[in-house]
């Protein structure tokens, strides 16, 4: 398929999804609790939906009384089971990834448990809705015309029983859409590399010559890779590399203090930055608009 063409379709299918963005925008108790009803549901024959009632009619004010808050050494035990191997302790369908965090908590690592439906509908999802809010944003936009170079986590196995835990940016590039990694530089193999230094060699051997359009990472990795990128290839901007680079997708820690570095190495006034805010529990916000620093 030629380029331009790939780059209208892609970017037609993206912006489709902007109605239903705008419903939930418009109505967030209700989509809230159609929400939490199907979580629910569908988690009812599990150990916890036994053990809270999940099986009754639930509205937010009787899961709420139900439901206790909990802390992470609480649910340690459940996740260590799912760890081992076992099922439907929380969640009926499989779980095999965990998502490695250091978080807020007492334990030295936390393991967040990640499903195959959180991956679809809450992750890979949200990374649609951000696709789409910054498409309509920028009408003019060819972000499909090239790839997005993005700088993730590595992988390791749990190899007592085959369960995967690893940077939850690894376990997205591991269980990548097809769209989308045709669509991302470097490759998964070089992606998912552990050891740093070798990572960051391998990346830019392969991204440097490619078209890339946007860049996807958290800002202190990126900004070490882009200084990189500019020393190996003796240019004085990014522009003199990627002339067609018009967006950075950022998030895990503050902007702000990166702002500065990032504008000496983009020095381009058209170009966007947009923030996310994408964890291992969850993806919890998008910047919807250019030049905004709300989410």
């Amino acid at each position: 398929m030629p380029i331009p063409l790939f780059n209208s379709i892609a970017s037609w299918l993206l912006k489709k999804r902007y109605h239903q963005i705008e419903l939930f925008l418009k109505y967030p108790s209700d989509v809230q609790n159609e929400v939490l009803h199907q979580l629910v549901d569908f988690a009812s024959a599990t150990e916890i939906g036994n053990q809270y009632g999940f099986k009754d009619f639930m509205d937010y004010e009787t899961f709420r009384s139900r439901v206790p808050v909990s802390t992470y050494e609480d649910m340690a035990p459940n996740i260590e089971r799912a760890r081992r191997g076992e099922q439907n302790v929380f969640w009926p369908t499989s779980i095999k990834w965990f998502a490695k965090s250091s978080g807020t908590t007492n334990a030295k690592s936390k393991f967040i448990p990640v499903s195959a439906e959180a991956l679809e509908d809450c992750h890979f999802k949200s990374s649609k809705d951000l696709l789409c809010l910054y498409l309509n944003n920028n009408e003019n936009s060819q972000l499909f015309t090239g790839k997005s170079l993005r700088l993730g986590g590595s992988k390791e196995l749990y190899k007592d029983n085959g369960t995967f835990f690893g940077d939850l940016s690894a376990i997205l590039i591991d269980n990548m859409p097809l769209w989308a990694e045709f669509s991302s530089t470097p490759s998964s193999k070089v992606s998912l590399m552990s050891e740093w230094e070798t990572k960051l060699e391998a990346i830019i051997e392969e991204s440097v010559h490619e078209n890339v359009t946007s860049l996807a990472g958290v800002p202190s990795w990126m900004l070490v890779l882009l200084n990189d990128v500019l020393e190996r290839s003796g240019k004085d901007h990014l522009f003199q590399v990627w002339e067609n680079l018009e967006v950075y997708f950022h998030g895990g820690v503050s902007f702000s203090p990166y702002r500065e570095q990032f504008e000496k190495l983009l020095p381009r006034k058209s170009f966007n930055y947009y923030e996310t805010y994408n964890a291992s529990e969850g993806f919890f916000g998008i910047q919807d608009r250019n030049n905004s620093q709300d989410l």
